[in-house]
């Protein structure tokens, strides 16, 4: 005997007539709206005239470049280091120049990163190695422990002085590191200071430099975004593969941005997913009720 499924098919019909304007609207407005945010214009950066003293300050940014893994520092227990052994070839490396008594910026910047830190789910020495080097010759490994103990406060995380090191060293390995990766700075006599660019560097787990960030307040996001490109989106969860794919770095905003083309492609491959996974629920529902219509008994199967 043939059950007639006609009364299901059509009220499967009727269900995908009722959910796909909903679910096309949806996947056609989130695409259009997020690639309206990333092609939007950045704001510019300001472009005023140094004063003459600062002359010949300023960031290379020598993408490419592997400052050299023998450079030898000290850690903030006084103990001797080699650059290298922060690089195990697969945990990115976050890379900060500063002076830790210094009175105006390098503070703010240190502060800054850690306020970052802190706004992100990951943790240094989990994901990625924070390296924080003093670019003063005259600072000890006893400053930068007091330091490295005022941070870890504000962090709020113990467990990353495992993946947090404040190192110091001489001339010769500041003067090595700071080429390496394109840091120009000076000492200005008459104001008894350095005067320093203020950047955040991403280096490889290789100890490639890849990324450089300016400023003194970044965005957790956008650092977030930075470690899970320099290595190549092995940081994190295989999730992040997609936040790779979908941004793109600016460098006029100084900020990631959603990548348009692939934010197209990548919300279009979502959308045929989508549809396969409705059209295969909706013919299981009426296959489902069709094999449970009253009086039918299954054909015995031999």
């Amino acid at each position: 005997m043939t059950i007639c499924c006609k009364p299901y098919r059509t009220q499967a019909r009727e269900t995908a007539r009722q959910f796909l304007p909903g679910l096309f609207a949806w996947v056609v407005s989130g695409a259009t709206v997020l690639a309206a945010v990333a092609v939007a214009p950045a704001f510019g950066q300001s472009t005023d005239t140094l004063p003459p003293q600062f002359e010949g300050i300023g960031l290379d940014q020598r993408i490419g470049a592997e400052p050299s893994r023998d450079l030898v520092f000290r850690n903030e227990d006084g103990d001797e280091v080699a650059l290298g052994q922060y690089f195990d070839g697969k945990r990115p490396v976050l890379l900060t120049l500063v002076y830790h008594e210094c009175p105006t910026m390098c503070n703010m910047v240190l502060h800054g990163l850690t306020e970052t830190l802190k706004g992100m789910p990951w943790t240094p020495g989990d994901q990625f190695d924070v390296v924080t080097v003093s670019f003063n010759p005259l600072e000890t490994p006893a400053l930068a422990s007091e330091r490295k103990k005022m941070y870890l406060n504000m962090l709020g995380k113990p467990e990353a002085a495992e993946g947090w090191h404040f190192l110091t060293g001489e001339d010769t390995s500041i003067a090595a590191l700071t080429e390496a990766v394109g840091f120009r700075y000076n000492w200005i006599e008459d104001e008894q200071v350095y005067a320093h660019p203020f950047t955040l560097i991403f280096l490889s787990g290789e100890g490639t430099v890849m990324r450089y960030m300016p400023g003194i307040q970044f965005a957790p996001s956008d650092v977030r975004a930075a470690l899970i490109e320099v290595s190549e989106g092995r940081a994190g969860s295989p999730l992040n593969r997609v936040l790779l794919y979908c941004l793109q770095y600016d460098p006029n905003a100084n900020s990631y941005v959603l990548h348009a083309v692939n934010l197209m492609k990548f919300s279009g491959g979502l959308a045929v997913v989508l549809l396969g996974v409705f059209f295969v629920a909706i013919r299981r529902r009426g296959a489902h009720r069709t094999w449970s219509a009253p009086g039918h008994t299954p054909a015995p199967t031999v």
